[in-house]
C-alpha cells in the first residue's frame, strides 16, 4: 500500500512540477521506481547449476573459460587447468604448479597463460592432457613476476596479454612480435577481428601490423578503466569499470543509459550473446543481463541462485548456456533450456497444488493459501487474505474465480475473496453439469455437493443425499455420475433428474488395480486410468484400451495421469523422467504421446497431487515443492546435436594396479589383462534432464544395457575373443553417434598357437611313446603267452607226471593187491600143505606117504614163490629193501624176508607159513631182528620197518 501511494504521488508531481526542475526530477523518479520495482522482483529464471570447489576438486577462483571444438569445458582456476566432460572434472596442474589465469580452446589445442609462463595443452594417445611451453619452445624471456591475464587468436596468431607486455606468436612460421607498453596494460578486447587494448593513463589502442598503435586518447581513455568494448548497431559501446556504457560521437564520450547507472557496481567483466543481449559479471553484485536496448532482463546473486557475487569470467557455450566463473566456484546458467525456474527461496508460498492464469494475474494455490501476481510483470506474490489454508483447486467457471479449499467453496475477485458459498470443508474440484451456466456439481471430503446460480449469484444448494465418500475425481454423463476414489475404487451413480439425491450406486469392478487412478473425459470419451492401464466407456462398460495402455507400458514410475487445466486437447503425467503428453494425432484420434525429459528430484511434488496449467498459448505452469516451473512449447524437440566420446580406457590384471591405454585404434590384450574399465561422456550440459547411458559389448552380450546415470563400465574375468564396445547416450535426444571400440584379448598360452604347436609335438610324441609302448606291451604279452604256454606246458607235462604217477601208484596198488593175494595164496596154500603134512604125518608112513611129504615140503620151501614175492614186493616197494640193507647192513637175507613181511603189516602167524617155522620161532627171529636193529625196548619193530 505504500508502494501505491508513492507511485501516484511520484506520477502527479511529474505532470504539475516547474519545467525547469522537470529533466532533474525525472532521473530521480526513475531511479526511485527502478529502487522500488527492482526490490519487488521475483521472476521466472532458467536453471543455474552450481559447482562446488569440492565437486570440480580444485581452488575456489576461476579466471577465465573456454570451450573447445568437440565441446569439452575449460576453465582457468587457482589451482591449474580444469576440463569438464558433462560427466566428471579433470584438474591438470602446470609445470611450476602456479595459478592459470587464462586459458582459450583453439582446434586441438588449449593455450593457457600463467605466472611465468603461458603454452598449450594436447591429448595424448592416452587421452591426457600433456602440456608444452611456448615460453621454453621459442626461448623467451620475460619480466620478473609476469602474469598472462588474456588471450585471444586472430589471423593465426595468439595473443598474451599480460599487465606489461602482449606476445604475438606465430605457431604456422614460428615466428614472435613482442608489443611493450608504456604504463599498466588493462585487458586486450576482440571486436571482429579487431584487437585493442588499453594503457591505463595513456588512451585506446589498437594492434595493426603487430604493433601498438593509439585509437583515441582522449581523456575518457586515460581516466576510465575499459573494462569490454561491444558492438551494436554499427557502433562500438566502451563498458566501464565504474560508470557504465559510453558511446563516442564526434569524439565525445556519450553516456548510454542502463539500469548499471543506479547501482554503485564495480564491473569485472562482460560479453554478448549469440542473442544480442548483454551480460555484465561484477564484484560483489552478482551478473546482470541486460536486453540488446539496455534494458534490464533479470539479475542474478545469491538471493536469486548464483552461488556467489563476484563473477571472475563469463562465457557464452556453443548451446547457448552461460558459465560464470566465481570468486568461489563455477555456476552455468541452463540459458537452452526449455523450463524457467521460480523458487520459493523464502518459503513462503509452499508446496503448489493448483494454478490459474485469470484476467492477466497468475493464482496459485499452495498448503499455505492463495497467492497472486501480475503475470506480465516481474512483481513479487501477493497473499490473498483470509485464504490461510490447504488450496486444492483454482479454477473459472463463466469468468468466475473459484476456490477449492479446505475451509469450504470461496469465490474470488479483485485480488480478494468476495464470497464464501459454503462451509462444507475439503472442496477438491468444480465442474458445470452437462455444460451447465447455472449448475455445478463440487466434490467434497465427503460427497458431492451442488452449487446454483441465482440472481448473478453462485449459492450452495444441496448435497447428493446417499454419499459420503471423498469425491475428488468426478465427471457426469446426463444423469450418471462416475466417482473415483483413489482408494476403494470407481463408483457409478444414478441420480435424479434434478441432482438432488442418488437413486443407484454401484462399484465397478477392474482385472487389475493400480495405483494413482483417475476417471477423465478426453477427446469426448470417458477414460478410467491407474497405473496398471487404461479403460474406456465403451456401450456401458469400462474395457481395457490397448492404444492408450501401450504408450505406457515401458515405464517403472508412473503417476496419476490427469488434464492439463485450460488445455482440454491434452492429457499428462510423469512416467520415470518424462513429463508425458498425451494428444491426438493431426490426421487420425489415435493418442500420440510426447515425452519431456525432466530429472524427479528437480519437481520433487507430492504423490499423487502433480499439477500442469496451461498460463498462455505456449507455456505451460508445473508445481513444485518450492515454487514452479514454466514449461515453453509442449511440442518443441531437441534438435541439439549430441556425439558421445570414450574418454579413457583403464586395464588391469587381479591385484594389481590400472592402466590406461589408447582409446584410438584396436588394441590385443594379454589374456591376463582381461579386466578392462570404459570411462565415456558427451558434452551437454543440462540441468533439468541428467545425461543418460547405454551400453553393448559385442563378443560377451548382443543385448543393449538399461539407461543408466553411470558415466563408466567395468568389464571383469572376461574370456580370449574379440569384442567391440559400443556406447550411447541421451539427454532428451539420443546422441547422433555410437562410440565404438574394438579391442581382442588373446588365448591363454596353453591356448596359444606355440602351445598347440607343442601340444602337436607332444601328441605325435605320445602317439609314437603309446606306440613303442604298446609294442613292448604286445612283445610282454606275447613273451608272457609264451610263458603261460611254456608254464602251460610244463604244467601239462607237471599234471601228465602227476597222471603217469597217479597210474604208477594205481599200479603199485594193483601190484601191492596183487603181492597181498599172492601172498594171503601163499600162505593159505602152506597152511592147506601143512593141515595136509600133518593128516599125512598122523597116518602110518610109507614110502608113498613119505614120498607125498617130499613134495608138499619142497612147495612149502619154494623159492620160486619168494622171487615172485620179492619181485612183487619190489615193484610194490621199491627202495625198502635197499634202504634197510644200506641203514642195517648185517640183516641177512632172512631177516630181509621177515622185513618185507613185517612191511606187509603181517602178524607172527600169518608169517609163520611164509617161513616154514612156528609162531612162536617168528617172536624169535623178530626178537633177533630187533637186536641187529638195536631198537630201543618201547619202539616197535613193525612201527619202525614201516616209517622207513
Amino acid at each position: 500500500m505504500v508502494f501505491k501511494y508513492l507511485k501516484l504521488y511520484i506520477v502527479a508531481y511529474y505532470f504539475y512540477m516547474p519545467t525547469k526542475t522537470l529533466l532533474l526530477y525525472k532521473t530521480c523518479c526513475s531511479i526511485l521506481c527502478f529502487l522500488i520495482f527492482n526490490n519487488l522482483k521475483a521472476q521466472e529464471l532458467p536453471p543455474i547449476k552450481i559447482v562446488t570447489p569440492q565437486e570440480y576438486g580444485a581452488e575456489n577462483q576461476n579466471w577465465d573459460i573456454s570451450q573447445s571444438a568437440d565441446n569439452l569445458i575449460y576453465v582457468a582456476n587457482n589451482g591449474g587447468l580444469l576440463e569438464y566432460n558433462g560427466a566428471e572434472w579433470k584438474l591438470y596442474a602446470v609445470p611450476n604448479k602456479s595459478i592459470v589465469r587464462s586459458v582459450k580452446a583453439i582446434d586441438n589445442k588449449v593455450f593457457t597463460g600463467s605466472f611465468m609462463d603461458f603454452g598449450y595443452w594436447q591429448k595424448n594417445k592416452l587421452g591426457v592432457l600433456e602440456y608444452y611451453s611456448l615460453k621454453e619452445i621459442f626461448n623467451l624471456e620475460l619480466i620478473e613476476g609476469e602474469q598472462f591475464w588474456n588471450i585471444e587468436y586472430v589471423d593465426d596468431w595468439l595473443i598474451f596479454q599480460s599487465l606489461s607486455r602482449i606476445y604475438l606468436i606465430n605457431l604456422k612460421n614460428q615466428k614472435v612480435r613482442l608489443i611493450e607498453a608504456k604504463t599498466s596494460i588493462g585487458k586486450i578486447i576482440n571486436v571482429n577481428n579487431n584487437v585493442y587494448y588499453q594503457e591505463l593513463g595513456g588512451g585506446l589502442f589498437k594492434i595493426k601490423n603487430g604493433k601498438g598503435t593509439v585509437v583515441n586518447d582522449e581523456p575518457f581513455f586515460k581516466e576510465n578503466k575499459i573494462i569490454t568494448i561491444l558492438e551494436r548497431e554499427n557502433e562500438l559501446l566502451y563498458l566501464t569499470e565504474n560508470k557504465g556504457f559510453y558511446r563516442f560521437v564526434n569524439n565525445q564520450a556519450i553516456k548510454w543509459e542502463t539500469p548499471l547507472d543506479t547501482d554503485k557496481l564495480s564491473v569485472y567483466n562482460a560479453i554478448k550473446l549469440k542473442n544480442g543481449n548483454i551480460v555484465i559479471g561484477t564484484i560483489s553484485n552478482g551478473v546482470y543481463f541486460l536486453n540488446p536496448d539496455g534494458s534490464l532482463k533479470y539479475k542474478l546473486n545469491r538471493q536469486k541462485g548464483i552461488s556467489n557475487n563476484t563473477v571472475l569470467s563469463l562465457f557464452e557455450d556453443n548451446y547457448k548456456n552461460i558459465w560464470l566463473g566465481l570468486d568461489n566456484g563455477i555456476n552455468y546458467i541452463n540459458n537452452s533450456s526449455r523450463f524457467r525456474v521460480y523458487t520459493d527461496n523464502d518459503g513462503k508460498l509452499g508446496t503448489i497444488y493448483t494454478s490459474l492464469v485469470h484476467n492477466d494475474f497468475l493464482y496459485i494455490g499452495t498448503n499455505q493459501g492463495v497467492f497472486y501476481k501480475n503475470r506480465n510483470k516481474a512483481t513479487s506474490f501477493n497473499f490473498i487474505e483470509g485464504t490461510k489454508g490447504q488450496v486444492w483447486m483454482l479454477k473459472s467457471i463463466d469468468n468466475t474465480l473459484f476456490c477449492g479449499h479446505d475451509k469450504g467453496t470461496l469465490i474470488i475477485e479483485n485480488n480478494a475473496i468476495k464470497q464464501l458459498i459454503d462451509t462444507v470443508p475439503g472442496t477438491w474440484d468444480f465442474k458445470p453439469i452437462n455444460n451447465s451456466k447455472e449448475l455445478i456439481l463440487q466434490g467434497n471430503y465427503k460427497g458431492l455437493h451442488i452449487l446454483k446460480k441465482e440472481n448473478n449469484k453462485w449459492t450452495y444448494r444441496n448435497q447428493l443425499k446417499g454419499l459420503n465418500m471423498s469425491s475428488r475425481f468426478f465427471e457426469t454423463i446426463d444423469t450418471t455420475i462416475y466417482v473415483n476414489h483413489e482408494l476403494k475404487g470407481l463408483y457409478k451413480l444414478k441420480v435424479d433428474s434434478n441432482f438432488d439425491e442418488i437413486l443407484e450406486q454401484k462399484q465397478l469392478k477392474f482385472s487389475d488395480i493400480g495405483n494413482g487412478s483417475n476417471i477423465i473425459k478426453f477427446n469426448k470419451e470417458l477414460l478410467y486410468a491407474s497405473s496398471t492401464g487404461v479403460y474406456k466407456l465403451v456401450d456401458k462398460e469400462f474395457k481395457k484400451d490397448t492404444l492408450y495402455t501401450s504408450l505406457f507400458s515401458n515405464y517403472n514410475r508412473l503417476t496419476t495421469l490427469m488434464n492439463i487445466k485450460e488445455d482440454t486437447t491434452k492429457l499428462w503425467r510423469y512416467s520415470d523422467d518424462n513429463i508425458s503428453i498425451i494428444s491426438n494425432g493431426t490426421i487420425s484420434n489415435k493418442p500420440k504421446l510426447i515425452n519431456i525429459p525432466i530429472d524427479k528430484n528437480l519437481v520433487n511434488s507430492v504423490a499423487g497431487f502433480e499439477n500442469m496449467t496451461q498460463v498462455d498459448n505456449n507455456n505451460y505452469l508445473i508445481g513444485t515443492s518450492n515454487g514452479y516451473l514454466v514449461l515453453n512449447n509442449l511440442n518443441k524437440s531437441n534438435t541439439i546435436d549430441l556425439n558421445i566420446n570414450i574418454d579413457a580406457i583403464e586395464v588391469y590384471k587381479i591385484d594389481e594396479p590400472k592402466f590406461k591405454i589408447s582409446n584410438i585404434g584396436t588394441i590385443d590384450l594379454k589374456n591376463k589383462q582381461n579386466n578392462i574399465e570404459f570411462h565415456y561422456s558427451f558434452p551437454f550440459f543440462n540441468t533439468i534432464v541428467k545425461n543418460k547411458y547405454q551400453y553393448q559389448l559385442l563378443g560377451l552380450s548382443d543385448k543393449w544395457s538399461s539407461w543408466t546415470q553411470n558415466t563408466s563400465q567395468l568389464f571383469e574375468n572376461l574370456p580370449y575373443g574379440e569384442y567391440t564396445f559400443n556406447v550411447r547416450g541421451n539427454s532428451g535426444n539420443n546422441t547422433t553417434n555410437t562410440a565404438s571400440y574394438k579391442f581382442t584379448i588373446e588365448r591363454p598360452f596353453y591356448l596359444s598357437n606355440i602351445a598347440i604347436c607343442i601340444y602337436v609335438i607332444l601328441c605325435l610324441f605320445l602317439f609314437k611313446a603309446i606306440d613303442l609302448y604298446y609294442k613292448k606291451q604286445q612283445k610282454r604279452v606275447l613273451l608272457n603267452t609264451q610263458r603261460k604256454l611254456s608254464r602251460k606246458e610244463l604244467e601239462n607235462k607237471q599234471q601228465l607226471t602227476q597222471l603217469t604217477n597217479e597210474k604208477l601208484k594205481l599200479d603199485i596198488e594193483n601190484k601191492n593187491r596183487e603181492l597181498a593175494i599172492s601172498t594171503m595164496s601163499i600162505i593159505k596154500k602152506n597152511e592147506f600143505l601143512n593141515t595136509i603134512k600133518k593128516e599125512l604125518t598122523k597116518a602110518k608112513l610109507d614110502s608113498n606117504v613119505a614120498a607125498v611129504l617130499k613134495i608138499i615140503d619142497k612147495n612149502i620151501n619154494n623159492t620160486d614163490d619168494w622171487k615172485f614175492f620179492q619181485e612183487a614186493f619190489n615193484n610194490a616197494d621199491k627202495d625198502f629193501l635197499n634202504k634197510i640193507k644200506t641203514k642195517h647192513n648185517t640183516l641177512t637175507p632172512n631177516d630181509l624176508k621177515l622185513c618185507a613181511y613185517l612191511r606187509l603189516n603181517l602178524s607172527s602167524k600169518e608169517i609163520a607159513p611164509l617161513l616154514n617155522i612156528s609162531s612162536r620161532s617168528v617172536e624169535v627171529k623178530r626178537y633177533r631182528l630187533r637186536k641187529k636193529m638195536n631198537l630201543p625196548h618201547e619202539t616197535s619193530l613193525t612201527n619202525y620197518i614201516l616209517e622207513l
